[in-house]
């Protein structure tokens, strides 16, 4: 347990006890949320999103943090998308009402975990199928229960594209879903398909992907198969959400079919993976450029100088443990001397995080640079999924570095 959560949980620290980044109150390392920043991604998003027509249901598993759901869902999004039964369950203790389990469930617990899940009257639940076997499953546990379970068809790319995923490659894969669905009547209501365009490597595979998931769900309906009305169709993580939203726009014409974007680390942004992201968007979306600033990186990890054991070389308490390193190292951003500074200013351009530790981080500095034992730096990440998992306890603070609230997460 960091000396973060200790102060918490002995109720120092809640929004309102100001706090300030700046005045010492807070133990390093940190992780810290703009708030500023967080409103401007989700009003970004928003704007994106009904430029379209379109639904938004944001990916949880991002932050895994109910208080951030429910900004989202202010900000309008119509549900929650997860990936587990598990973070079903943490959405649906917490209030959210419309919750897409964008996977398939197996495994005996996880199964009637989700038949009890569906048999609640204040749910909309959803999961995804791909086989019979995994349609049985699912309609043996709903029925012991007498519960009713929404599914979807999850498409994965046709044989011939690459891509590994989970998911029905051909129309007699898809033929046999359906036909598996048939005995489970009243029990499983088929309401749309799923696709995932993550696993492919370029916009022209990614928009054959998405043509065929619109012309199968329209087919679908208008063959009466689909039960739900209106239909469900969803895809798109945070890398490709414009193109899904302009290949599905015109599927909501009619209202027979509601489109869900599912991208989950808007909220945050990153200055890595999803900012390149970001800039290929920019550079092919009619809309996005008319939005004004684009997203924001909002999440951002404090750490304070440890050591400096030579010239061009300082440690900085903050590691594997607490910030993401699959995509990217952290980026030192700002820095802050405090007893000297008034605000932190910022970070030298070749200033370079090279390495990892589990605790700590070795920062490439220039001989004589104007750093020292206990200065703070603020670094922005890459890849927002695997920095908040890291942490228990997440800062939201204004643009005066105070804290205005403080974020629980469920991993």
């Amino acid at each position: 347990m960091s000396v973060l959560d200790m102060e918490l949980n002995k109720g120092v620290g809640h929004a309102g006890q100001d706090w300030n980044l700046l005045a010492g109150d807070v133990p390093w390392p940190a992780a810290v949320i703009s708030e500023s920043r967080m409103a401007h991604n989700l009003a970004w998003m928003r704007e994106f999103i009904d430029a379209y027509g379109l639904t938004l249901a944001p990916h949880g598993k991002t932050t895994m943090a109910p208080a951030l759901f429910r900004r989202q869902l202010e900000a309008g999004a119509w549900g929650i998308t997860v990936a587990t039964v598990q973070q079903a369950r943490v959405a649906a203790a917490h209030g959210v009402e419309h919750i897409l389990i964008a996977n398939q469930v197996v495994g005996a617990a996880n199964v009637a975990m989700l038949a009890e899940l569906a048999a609640r009257r204040d749910l909309d639940v959803m999961c995804l199928v791909d086989s019979a076997g995994g349609v049985d499953l699912l309609g043996q546990a709903c029925e012991a229960r007498g519960a009713r379970l929404d599914v979807l068809i999850e498409l994965a790319p046709e044989p011939d594209q690459p891509g590994l995923r989970t998911g029905v490659r051909t129309e007699e894969e898809l033929a046999a879903v359906l036909k598996s669905l048939v005995p489970w009547l009243g029990t499983l209501r088929l309401a749309g398909v799923e696709f995932y365009e993550g696993v492919l490597p370029d916009e022209a595979e990614v928009r054959r992907f998405v043509r065929r998931a619109v012309a199968i769900t329209t087919r679908l309906v208008a063959d009466g198969r689909v039960e739900r009305a209106p239909a469900i169709l969803t895809g798109a993580g945070s890398a490709w959400y414009d193109v899904v939203a302009e290949e599905s726009a015109e599927a909501v014409r009619d209202g027979s079919v509601q489109v869900l974007l599912r991208p989950g680390c808007y909220i945050s942004h990153d200055d890595g993976l999803y900012r390149a992201a970001q800039e290929g968007i920019l550079r092919r979306n009619p809309v996005a450029p008319r939005l004004g600033a684009p997203l924001q990186p909002a999440l951002r990890i404090w750490a304070a100088v440890q050591s400096i054991p030579d010239p061009a070389r300082a440690v900085v308490a903050m590691g594997k443990r607490d910030v993401a390193f699959d995509a990217g190292l952290p980026r030192p951003v700002t820095l802050f001397r405090p007893g000297h500074d008034s605000r932190p200013r910022d970070a030298p351009g070749h200033w370079e995080v090279t390495g990892l530790m589990d605790q700590h981080a070795y920062l490439a500095i220039a001989p004589g640079d104007d750093l020292a034992v206990g200065d703070v730096l603020a670094f922005d990440i890459s890849h927002p999924c695997l920095t908040f998992d890291k942490w228990r306890r997440i800062l939201v603070a204004d643009d005066d570095h105070r804290v205005v609230d403080v974020i629980e997460t469920f991993f």
